[in-house]
């Protein structure tokens, strides 16, 4: 595909509108964190992959010479997404503040340094007719991008369809940013299919991270109702089951400890079966009666006296 030439007023407006979207999409993500002072349910690996993607998706976009809003728009993202990462290091990791600026602004700055490599290597090679180095810029972007929007719906597994710990207003504000974004390249004189493939990918599994929580809010909106007419809460049930436990229908799936019970007992080179046998094998033998179950020999021998 040759670079983008003249670029019509609508693609501009509409790659705006999704610019200023993506620039303050996480906005509301991080006043949530630092409110909350914690990241529970929010990805380190998500913000740290989606800023990772800002990279190859910035070069990708400047090579072709998009419209400007669209050239700008993967600097905000990568920028914002690596704040949220920090404060994932700060409120989940516990790192001290010194080392999350540091660690922080040292992402940045190699961030910045190889998009720049990137864009001074691909750009004069795009515009002499090989566009083998954009295209696999591009693919890497798409990948970076679908893979970081994965680790939600691990979390989603683990609650059984629940969402928590990400700002629906922020989820809001990045879908309608990759909506405005795709329809700004179908504005163009000629469609980019893998700019496209990037926006579709984050539209398409972010409307899985809404429906997925809608559709927990309905399975679970009679439990609800009955906590909150005792001044309890979702979370308050599904404590005390654990505390008194009982099973809970909608309880945290434990992978981990799964998968931690199962791989000692593949090294042990035992089964569940074979675990269970070996406590009843464990339990003492009950002998309080056994006088009473047991013929002794002498009561034997009386029987048979004629």
């Amino acid at each position: 595909m040759a670079p983008q030439q003249d670029i019509p007023v609508a693609a501009n407006v509409l790659g705006t509108i999704g610019t200023i979207f993506w620039c303050i999409q996480t906005i509301p993500q991080i006043w949530t964190n630092w409110r909350t002072k914690k990241t529970d349910g929010l990805p380190g690996s998500m913000m740290y992959l989606w800023a990772l993607c800002g990279v190859p998706f910035g070069a990708y976009n400047i090579a072709q010479r998009f419209n400007y809003p669209l050239q700008v728009q993967p600097q905000a993202f990568m920028a914002l997404c690596l704040v949220n990462w920090c404060q994932i290091l700060l409120y989940n990791g516990k790192y001290a503040v010194w080392k999350v600026i540091l660690i922080g602004l040292a992402n940045a700055a190699a961030f910045a340094g190889v998009e720049a490599a990137l864009i001074v290597t691909l750009q004069p090679l795009y515009d002499a007719g090989n566009n083998v180095g954009v295209l696999v810029v591009g693919i890497v972007a798409n990948i970076l991008l679908a893979v970081g929007l994965l680790p939600p719906y691990g979390e989603i597994w683990k609650r059984r369809g629940r969402v928590i710990g990400i700002n629906f207003v922020f989820l809001s504000m990045d879908w309608l940013g990759a909506f405005f974004s795709l329809i700004s390249l179908a504005a163009q004189n000629s469609f980019d299919i893998l700019g496209g493939v990037l926006y579709i990918v984050c539209i398409c599994l972010e409307t899985g991270i809404f429906l997925s929580h809608i559709i927990w809010l309905i399975r679970t909106r009679k439990l609800r109702k009955d906590a909150a007419a005792d001044g309890k809460t979702f979370d308050d049930i599904m404590a005390e089951h654990e505390e008194q436990g009982i099973p809970f229908k909608f309880a945290e799936r434990k992978f981990s400890k799964l998968i931690k019970e199962k791989h000692g007992d593949v090294e042990a080179g035992v089964t569940r079966n074979d675990r269970e046998l070996g406590n009843e094998a464990e339990q003492p033998l009950d002998i309080s009666h056994a006088d009473e179950r047991t013929p002794t020999l002498e009561t034997d021998a009386k029987g048979k006296d004629p």
